[in-house]
């Protein structure tokens, strides 16, 4: 037995910011979907892989580093209308507990806190693989993915369209994709 599948041994992967990304994907005008992501994140994983349910993960992403391709409409997201990125300069993820699922499945359920608002949310994550980088440390990676109403966090902007319906969807699709590295 390794030390990583020793019952009790957590281990700690710091996330490679250069290689993990936070996208999320939300309806415009009822017609269309906006994707955007965020540029800057860190945080941690603490993993125990003979008892996944000691594990944990804690992200915090940086509120001001939204990028929709589109620098008018990411300024109105930064503004108090959305983000209110002043105030509130980050958003954090931290979990509560993981859940294994079948077929390397997880659930990692956490709470999700973005301009001072906190509500549970589950993200549905899977591990895509692990391998020894070319400077000799050993990464991981992970996908995860979830949605949540905007509205649940206080982000209510919005416009009533002419011919009815509204300017911005409700529901935030939400993809991570991580890569981490172990730490000694």
């Amino acid at each position: 037995m390794t030390e990583q599948t020793q019952p009790g041994v957590v281990v700690t992967w710091q996330i490679d910011a250069a290689h993990s990304h936070v996208e999320f994907a939300v309806r415009h005008m009822m017609v269309s979907t906006v994707k955007g992501r965020f540029a800057a994140l860190s945080g941690a994983i603490q993993l125990d892989e003979a008892d996944l349910t000691r594990s944990s993960v804690e992200v915090t992403i940086d509120a001001s580093s939204i990028d929709t391709r589109e620098s008018q409409r990411d300024g109105h997201l930064r503004s108090p209308d959305f983000l209110d990125v002043e105030q509130f300069p980050s958003i954090t993820y931290r979990s509560r507990r993981v859940e294994p699922l079948e077929g390397g499945h997880l659930r990692v359920i956490g709470d999700l806190t973005i301009r001072d608002v906190t509500r549970e949310v589950a993200l549905d994550a899977t591990m895509e693989g692990r391998a020894q980088d070319p400077w000799g440390g050993e990464r991981v990676g992970y996908s995860a993915k979830t949605v949540i109403s905007r509205k649940d966090f206080g982000l209510k902007w919005n416009v009533a369209l002419e011919g009815g319906g509204i300017l911005v969807g409700d529901e935030v699709k939400i993809a991570l994709e991580v890569e981490a590295v172990r730490q000694p």
